[in-house]
């Protein structure tokens, strides 16, 4: 049976793969209820772990460095005591060529848009490559949803993104939204943050 991580760790955790965001944001992360969501940001505001900030109508949570610390230590005794960890870091390893193929049809596609580059990228050039990608993430979060509930979503939305993309580009690299780019570079963060590594 998969494991199923504590809700407080949760929304430490949606705060770290989230970089900055509001409590309805970091609830939905894992779907979790806005009330018990905001119980647990002030209580980890009271402890220093993360901090609110609100400036000219946009509000949202970050971690503190201290917050930083502590949520790694949570997510490695949890990948220990859940016996993940040997799991994760083959997913991580077998992620990187594909986070490099990412990273450079995501890069040449916003070049392409602005006008730049030697070479013309096509959507469907673009797409094909997200696709393929979107296949390995699959086959990714199947292997670490088997020990930990916590990874699961990671290809629903990815694929989802993929699939409106063909009509509209900007879901390949959009911060509005679950952009192909953004979903992936959440499950980056999510990888290297249950193994305390660095980008």
């Amino acid at each position: 049976m998969s494991h199923r991580t504590p809700s407080d760790i949760l929304v430490l955790h949606a705060v770290r793969i989230l970089g900055y965001a509001e409590t309805a944001r970091i609830a939905a992360r894992f779907a979790l209820p806005a009330g018990l969501a905001a119980e647990h940001l002030l209580d980890a505001e009271a402890r220093g772990w993360v901090t609110h900030t609100d400036f000219a109508g946009d509000s949202g949570w970050s971690l503190t460095e201290t917050g930083k610390v502590h949520g790694e230590r949570l997510l490695a005794a949890e990948l220990d005591r859940c016996g993940s960890r040997a799991v994760v870091v083959q997913v991580h390893q077998d992620f990187l060529p594909h986070n490099v193929a990412v990273a450079d049809a995501c890069t040449a596609w916003q070049l392409a848009e602005m006008g730049f580059g030697e070479s013309t990228v096509t959507l469907d050039e673009t797409i094909t490559r997200l696709a393929t990608a979107a296949d390995a993430l699959g086959e990714f979060e199947a292997r670490l949803v088997a020990g930990m509930d916590r990874f699961a979503g990671y290809h629903r939305r990815f694929a989802g993104g993929v699939e409106r993309a063909g009509t509209d580009p900007a879901w390949i690299t959009a911060t509005d939204r679950d952009s192909c780019h953004r979903v992936w570079f959440e499950f980056h963060e999510d990888l290297i943050t249950s193994l305390g590594l660095a980008r």
